[in-house]
């Protein structure tokens, strides 16, 4: 209660005003406030006590201490200067680096392609995702069969099997033989989970070789524009491509 009444107080009580720069004053600028003095003073506080660290730090410093740094760092006009070690590497030298780095990045790309073709030999992508969905069409001569179609039938198995692309068995098949292999729904739950993993491991891989191409031929380029002849840039380099060139065609001898 008490603090509704000392709002409602406050809303009523004076207004009080700071006063502006009197008129034979003008030529001085604005007068200060209290907000900007309180700006200024804070910022003169924050100066002072950050001099007054370095100045602390300055006389407990050991002048026998080493930092490896005062080997590549000189003062100059008060300002500490790194100075940066060039590496000296001469043209050839540099072209052979590229290659060397553009035979580890093919050798990983070579072993990847291998353990894609192991995983798609041993998964078959009978149900994969990424691979491209195949096509049965059915040929009719009129629109009365078109309507009376019916797939299980044609197909002559059971309608619970029609979307599969893999182990559709015929009806006849099913009523001479008997079902083999898993037939619970927690074993075949985790054969399907495992199936899956295999797959996004397969699409990790694909991606994965994919990417390794497209650094190689990147690698490339750059080792190859260490060729003083003249070129021009036809395509700018993206993220799935290289950038291309058209090199001025020399006779070699």
């Amino acid at each position: 209660m008490a603090a509704a009444f000392r709002k409602a107080a406050k809303s009523r009580q004076r207004e009080h005003r700071e006063r502006s720069q009197p008129g034979f004053r003008k030529h001085l600028g604005l007068l200060e406030k209290k907000k900007d003095y309180k700006l200024r003073a804070n910022d003169y506080r924050k100066k002072q006590e950050y001099l007054r660290a370095l100045r602390k730090k300055a006389l407990e410093k050991n002048p026998d201490e080493f930092y490896y740094k005062m080997t590549r760092v000189k003062l100059q006009d008060g300002v500490h200067v790194i100075q940066e070690t060039k590496e000296e590497v001469t043209p050839e030298q540099l072209k052979l680096m590229r290659t060397q780095d553009v035979k580890y990045i093919e050798m990983k790309r070579v072993a990847e392609a291998k353990k894609i073709e192991r995983l798609k030999s041993e998964l078959h992508l009978l149900d994969f995702q990424g691979k491209q969905q195949n096509k049965h069409v059915f040929f009719f001569d009129t629109k009365k069969e078109v309507e009376r179609f019916d797939i299980a039938t044609h197909l002559r198995t059971a309608p619970e099997l029609v979307d599969r692309v893999f182990n559709r068995p015929t009806l006849e098949t099913l009523q001479k033989e008997k079902v083999k292999g898993v037939t619970h729904q927690a074993p075949l739950k985790r054969i399907a989970k495992e199936r899956q993993k295999q797959y996004n491991c397969l699409t990790q891989r694909i991606e994965r070789e994919k990417q390794l191409f497209v650094i190689a031929q990147k690698i490339q380029t750059r080792k190859d524009l260490l060729d003083k002849t003249q070129k021009v840039k036809v395509k700018k380099e993206t993220v799935n491509s290289p950038a291309i060139y058209k090199f001025q065609s020399r006779r070699k001898r």
